[in-house]
């Protein structure tokens, strides 16, 4: 198995969510490895309709930017198992991970046998 490729691909799937992170959020001042939704800014935040629209934008970056960071850890996770010379080991039988299964999902943590298991 090449690992420097499934590297490569995490590592650009990682700029690609840093980016879309940064669109729709910004990190947590108080914690770096935690992201916060940030609303739209429409300039006239006085007008009532206004207001509205950038509460129902908050909430909209806050429902994408949930599922965004648990994919953004996934990947972080992989490449920390790189770097641990653990990938592409199943987090619950130890044994290989299939590479079809890590050509689908560069981030998986299990092999097929196991990957329904609850984490």
């Amino acid at each position: 198995m090449d690992i420097s490729f499934f590297k490569q691909q995490l590592t650009e799937e990682k700029a690609r969510l840093e980016q879309t992170l940064e669109s729709v959020g910004q990190r947590n001042p108080s914690n770096p490895a935690d992201w916060q939704a940030k609303a739209t800014e429409t300039g006239t935040e006085a007008d009532t309709l206004d207001e509205a629209a950038q509460v129902e934008s908050f909430e909209t970056n806050e429902a994408v930017l949930d599922d965004l960071e648990i994919r953004y850890n996934e990947v972080l996770a992989a490449l920390n198992r790189i770097e641990n010379n653990t990938y592409g080991i199943c987090e619950v039988s130890g044994e290989k991970i299939e590479e079809d299964r890590l050509n689908a999902d560069p981030a998986a943590r299990t092999n097929k046998a196991h990957m329904n298991d609850p984490r």
